[in-house]
């Protein structure tokens, strides 16, 4: 019984040491682990706050999202039920939540946790402190994001109206300097784009885009790799309206940072092919070469690629294929199609959807030829697939 009960200490021991650990570190790891059980809850709740900041910055979402989870439960301890800096967590951890698909619904009800938890707080002595006004525009934003994760746009809009007001008040006020405000606005204008782009409603949703863009290039610098996925959701809304040649633009100043930043082959081919295909997609002439340069650099970064990457380079290739057939470069299209079929069946299987297609367009050329019977016989294996 003894030797149970001491079995089960060490066990929940060892569980308090994990809650509190911040780093994965070995040179850090024998001296967290010392420190640990000695430690002051706040000082706890920092080194968690720390490690969750650590995980989230290296897309160790679900990591973080223990962290943040501790994080809670630490500040509840330190400050009480009531205080802003319950709020603060809860408002985290709604983040956390909206990091992992399919978890809104959760960030949802954490940050209406946070807002119960503010109206109380924001009485004397609060009133006056700007950390809680600052939390309050961090709730709103927040829960504006999380309801455009459900699609109730509407109630999303509000929430980011109501963001983008409290900030524009503390910055007139003073309570926050400009480089903050242009921070906050960064994110609460993409929030805004992707609303409209939700809706379906481009041609709102591209001043939004503009200003996002305009607050990094302004913050972070026009070089800045955080200024990728914007200049590529924006390109996307402009294509959307025919603005084809500044969506490749953008698409090509994406790349060039892209580029500057020593990325991998495959990083490189994607954002290659991103640009060849905005110029395939404005079915302009003058945009033929972009994309044949843009493809052949694409696929030149994935030519001797295994497994996934290979796989990403015969869908390229496929990309490829059809903009020289729209571009009227069949036999050329035909002959890449035909030397790929080997490696599509080895890589995605004799009954994959990839080999079908490639049989129904090889199919296809062969009755463009008068070759009945090759037609016959790369038909009848795509009849073959399962659905």
């Amino acid at each position: 019984m003894q030797e149970s009960q001491e079995t089960h200490i060490s066990n929940h021991l060892d569980e308090i040491v994990a809650a509190v650990s911040i780093t994965p570190r070995k040179k850090l790891q024998n001296k967290l682990l010392q420190t640990a059980l000695f430690q002051p809850p706040r000082e706890k709740l920092h080194l968690c706050e720390e490690k969750a900041k650590s995980y989230s910055s290296s897309h160790e979402y679900k990591q973080a999202l223990q962290e943040l989870v501790r994080c809670v439960a630490l500040t509840r301890i330190c400050y009480g039920d009531s205080h802003w800096k319950l709020a603060e967590a809860h408002v985290n951890l709604a983040q956390g939540y909206l990091q992992l698909k399919g978890l809104s619904l959760q960030a949802k009800q954490h940050a209406e946790k946070a807002k119960e938890i503010l109206t109380n707080a924001i009485v004397r002595p609060y009133n006056d402190n700007t950390d809680v006004f600052k939390c309050s525009v961090e709730l709103f934003h927040t829960m504006g994001r999380a309801l455009l994760s459900l699609q109730k746009f509407k109630e999303a809009s509000e929430n980011l109206t109501k963001a983008e007001r409290l900030s524009k008040e503390l910055l007139q006020c003073g309570r926050i300097i400009k480089e903050e405000w242009i921070e906050i606005q960064t994110q609460i204008k993409l929030s805004f784009a992707q609303v409209y782009q939700g809706q379906k409603k481009s041609k709102e949703a591209l001043p939004h885009y503009q200003e996002a863009l305009e607050c990094i290039e302004i913050s972070k610098g026009e070089k800045s790799l955080e200024c990728v996925p914007t200049l590529r959701e924006l390109a996307g809304v402009e294509q959307a309206l025919g603005f084809h040649d500044a969506s490749i633009n953008h698409l090509l100043q994406a790349h060039l940072i892209v580029l500057s930043r020593n990325p991998s082959q495959e990083e490189a081919a994607v954002s290659a092919h991103s640009v060849a295909c905005a110029a395939v997609a404005s079915g302009r002439p003058e945009h033929h070469d972009v994309a044949e340069q843009y493809f052949q650099d694409s696929m030149a970064n994935l030519k001797d690629a295994e497994g996934i990457g290979k796989a990403k380079f015969l869908s390229i290739q496929d990309d490829y294929c059809h903009f020289l057939q729209v571009t009227g470069q069949k036999e050329r299209a035909t002959s890449i199609l035909r030397e790929s079929l080997e490696a599509k069946v080895a890589v995605f299987g004799e009954l994959s959807p990839e080999v079908a297609e490639t049989y129904r367009l090889l199919g296809g050329a062969d009755l463009a030829q008068g070759n009945q019977s090759g037609a016959h016989k790369k038909l009848k294996k795509v009849k073959l697939q399962p659905n």
